[in-house]
């Protein structure tokens, strides 16, 4: 993963040139650059992290929207059991999570904050922010602007024609089953998602479509699920070349004023200052819960009717290939679970947790020492069990 927030920072004035103003959307310019070498987040030490996670404009360059004209309210709903709420408690000040948000039925029914974070601030997402470019994606179906996730990718991004990527369909990159061939290995300096955004610019193309036009191919179109960050950036890049507009202006008319988002919304640029769709949004926790609520609600007007029931449906059915048991899937970048319920995931301990039978949201923002960890992930499917147990009494 070096290199995959290697961003404008280090290049602030020509980024900054390249991203075109586009009300209500406005680009906002770190107050204080860092180097390349110093903005590979996996060599953070907890400290810059902690600190950084919350303030990553002062960092890179991208779009900032404003919030929402009218903010959808989350007032207070009925605490949890004493059991429960000392489960969220002890799992907040032993994981290194900075905020826990819990709503059911569009009510608070529990909210806390450690490491610095507040309920002013703004943490990024990583690839939660995926799940807002599948989001954009739908709203681009229903506008008129993607005719049907069965069009080749190229009717959108031509310039990936005669490359691995001729032939693939919108809804094969939507669910990572191009059948090409990638490296996801964040622990790697050598891997593809590590690569991706130190390709050196080209005018006038995204960097995700100039990385994506030198891979090859290992399996045919639609028969191999392998997780591939670049083909959620590419998503992002066919969605803006399809819409016309930013992500950032898109997601704050089809995402951030529906979903009455009452913070705004930061959105990374890369070097050509496009929006990377795979990454790299800051909100406020309660607008991750927001989110996740206009999913719950079906994200109507902005989706087709439907939409989130099939984007967070396994598409991809996992099965015995993968560890997680029966159940578990990857729908239209989002992670499917369980009882149909879904999910929300990116890197260092972000998750949205949607759950449909019991009117539930579950929002954890964190700073976890490591990009991934299995026994994190495993403290935190139990403790979203046991509140989603706690929601259904």
């Amino acid at each position: 993963m070096r290199g995959f927030l290697v961003s404008c920072a280090a290049l602030a004035l020509a980024s900054c040139a390249a991203v075109s103003a586009e009300p209500p959307v406005r680009t906002t310019t770190p107050s204080q650059t860092i180097p390349v070498a110093d903005q590979q987040v996996l060599f953070w030490d907890d400290a810059t992290r902690s600190d950084r996670f919350r303030r990553m404009e002062d960092f890179f360059v991208g779009y900032d929207t404003a919030p929402a004209p009218k903010v959808r309210a989350l007032p207070a709903g009925t605490a949890f059991d004493a059991a429960t709420i000392g489960a969220l408690d002890a799992y907040l000040a032993d994981s290194d999570a900075a905020g826990i948000m819990v709503v059911q039925d569009g009510r608070v029914r529990y909210e806390k904050y450690r490491l610095g974070f507040g309920p002013t601030g703004r943490w990024t997402s990583f690839s939660v922010g995926k799940s807002f470019t599948s989001t954009l994606l739908g709203a681009a179906v229903k506008d008129g602007f993607v005719a049907s996730l069965d069009d080749p990718v190229t009717r959108y991004l031509p310039r990936l024609a005669g490359t691995a990527y001729d032939g693939v369909t919108v809804r094969q990159l939507a669910t990572m089953t191009s059948g090409v061939k990638w490296n996801e290995d964040y622990t790697d300096p050598d891997s593809d998602v590590a690569r991706m955004l130190q390709v050196a610019p080209v005018e006038g193309e995204p960097q995700a479509v100039t990385y994506a036009r030198q891979l090859t191919r290992e399996a045919p179109a639609g028969q191999k699920w392998v997780y591939k960050t670049l083909e959620t950036n590419l998503l992002g890049d066919l969605v803006a070349a399809a819409t016309g507009q930013s992500l950032a202006a898109y997601a704050k008319a089809k995402i951030v004023d529906p979903a009455g988002f009452e913070g705004g919304l930061f959105w990374m640029a890369d070097l050509t200052g496009n929006n990377i769709g795979g990454c790299c949004i800051s909100i406020r926790l309660s607008d991750y819960a927001r989110m996740g609520q206009f999913a719950l609600e079906g994200g109507q007007p902005s989706v087709p009717v439907g939409w989130f029931a099939s984007a967070g449906a396994p598409q991809v059915e996992f099965g015995e290939r993968y560890p997680m048991g029966p159940g578990y899937g990857y729908g239209y970048q989002w992670w499917a679970y369980p009882q149909s319920n879904y999910g929300a995931q990116g890197i260092f301990g972000q998750s949205i947790t949607v759950v449909p039978a019991s009117r539930m949201v579950i929002a954890i923002v964190s700073n976890w020492p490591t990009a991934t960890a299995r026994e994190r992930t495993a403290a935190r499917s139990k403790l979203i069990d046991r509140v989603i147990a706690a929601g259904s009494r």
